[in-house]
């Protein structure tokens, strides 16, 4: 079955860094648009970016450009969040997400399956 696995996550310092990744199988990765999503407590999921299957497209939300960016491997079947200039409200729980059509979207509905997540906490 097709599964999803974050890791990389923990406690930081504003202004500090850490990246993420989530390593794919059960399914043609290269075909798969892929997203990251956060959620903190007391709030809805948040969309953050999504990269197209070849990686020549990104999208971000507004409130991470210019600090993250997503990266992947076909390769290694594997997505990444590279996470600088990290602030207090980006602290959630980071989820990566699969999704079979070419499209980026920013509706965590248009996405088929779902990592369990790794929290990143950015004291201050």
């Amino acid at each position: 079955q097709v599964q999803l696995v974050e890791s990389g996550g923990g406690l930081v310092q504003a202004g500090g860094s850490l990246r993420l990744s989530c390593a794919a199988s059960g399914l043609t990765f290269s075909l798969y648009t892929m997203g990251w999503f956060r959620q903190a407590p007391g709030k809805e999921r948040e969309f953050v970016a999504a990269i197209s299957w070849n990686g020549a497209s990104t999208y971000y939300a507004d409130s991470v450009k210019g600090r993250l960016t997503i990266s992947r491997d076909n390769a290694k079947n594997t997505v990444y969040l590279q996470m600088n200039s990290l602030k207090p409200e980006d602290t959630a729980v980071y989820c990566c997400a699969a999704r079979i059509e070419y499209s980026l979207e920013y509706s965590s509905s248009q996405y088929d399956y779902w990592g369990q997540g790794t929290q990143v906490t950015v004291s201050s």
